[in-house]
């Protein structure tokens, strides 16, 4: 497992849990038994880098069939390839207590079968909004890679294989003795085949992409005031009192928190659904953020990609980019646990956008003048 990962592991009710505190929570923590959670870490931060295969030609898609695998190869002998790099950085910020946690996984290959079902190199991506404790967070860190590679129907059935593991996530939440069953935790995460980056979330962080310097936002924030949600709240009989779902939650989707859920299966005002966005990636990629909600409260997603942009040509590391978001956010009083992950797509910082000269010159057109001449004739 890459960075963020466990050292050790045991089995409980068949799931993975950990035995062994991972190498950035190695600090004393409090009673197991006692919440607020157990990592007290402020500050965590790594950085990594691997090479990706390229394998198709497109661009941004909405993801439409939902139970198959990502895109097929359009263009095999697509010069294109993409250098995998990068950094992440977490801090407690002015609460008293962390509950967020974070997954990188450089190279997927590390955690597949060496059969010749998966002729790819591939990453993986997640940050994880506890809520109630890190229960939840935690569990959803350390389980949920494993959940989507040991799926039957992957990688041929890749965004069905994402939307069990959430589900089984979420049911594991509840059935797991040794968790706080009233948890909840949001959950984005990046699956990258090849070229083509399969986005999920259930919750308000949120996953950005670097376009040339546009903000391409690939995921939706899942607050109960968004406008579906809130019609899919109202409809299940549920109310949205000051921005919280039944007064009680500020977010619409999330794994666990089975305080709040019927029985399984049923339609619950809490979603554990995630919402998938699909993406080629192509030369014009430069890098993604994904960041939970303490960031893009205080920042929009175009400030944030004008920062890390004129951040890697400054000095085109990944990791200090994730840290300077984490202190812009601080500057603006976010007054929530801060994590950043920023992924490039080049080992080369980005070009300098060079914009195209004029060779004619703007003049206002008769009609204009016409309109002007009778604006000062009024006068």
């Amino acid at each position: 497992m890459g960075p963020g990962t466990d050292q050790c592991t045991s089995l409980d009710n068949g799931y993975l849990k950990e035995c062994v505190p991972p190498l950035e929570d190695n600090i004393d923590q409090p009673n197991a038994a006692a919440k607020p959670p157990r990592s007290l870490q402020p500050v965590r931060h790594c950085i990594s880098q691997a090479m990706l295969a390229g394998t198709s030609d497109s661009s941004v898609k909405k993801s439409t069939n939902e139970g198959s695998g990502l895109k097929s190869p359009q263009n095999e002998k697509c010069a294109y390839t993409p250098i995998f790099r990068s950094g992440s950085c977490s801090e407690m910020g002015p609460k008293p207590y962390m509950e967020d946690e974070y997954i990188c996984v450089d190279d997927l290959q590390q955690h597949l079968d060496p059969q010749p079902d998966y002729p790819f190199h591939g990453a993986f991506y997640g940050v994880f909004d506890g809520h109630g404790g890190i229960d939840a967070a935690s569990f959803t860190k350390r389980n949920i890679l494993e959940f989507i590679l040991e799926d039957s129907i992957f990688p041929k059935g890749v965004k069905k294989a994402v939307k069990n593991a959430f589900a089984k996530v979420d049911h594991a939440l509840a059935d797991t003795r040794s968790l706080d069953n009233s948890s909840g935790t949001t959950a984005l995460t990046a699956l990258i085949l090849g070229r083509n980056m399969l986005i999920a979330n259930a919750g308000d962080s949120r996953a950005v992409l670097g376009k040339r310097g546009r903000a391409i936002e690939l995921s939706t924030d899942h607050k109960p005031s968004c406008t579906s949600e809130k019609m899919r709240i109202e409809k299940l009989g549920g109310v949205i009192y000051d921005g919280y779902l039944n007064g009680q939650l500020s977010v619409a989707r999330a794994l666990g928190d089975w305080h709040m859920k019927g029985p399984k299966g049923s339609d619950s005002l809490l979603s554990a659904e995630p919402e998938l966005e699909e993406v080629t990636l192509t030369e014009e990629d430069e890098f993604l953020i994904i960041a939970c909600d303490g960031l893009w409260d205080v920042m929009s997603s175009q400030y944030a990609v004008t920062i890390v942009r004129k951040e890697l040509m400054l000095h085109n590391d990944p990791e200090k980019c994730s840290r300077q978001l984490v202190r812009e956010a601080l500057k603006r009083n976010s007054c929530d646990n801060l994590t950043v992950v920023v992924v490039c797509f080049s080992s080369d910082p980005p070009p300098k956008i060079e914009i195209p000269k004029m060779h004619r010159r703007r003049s206002i057109s008769a009609e204009g003048l016409d309109v002007l001449k009778g604006i000062l004739d009024n006068d």
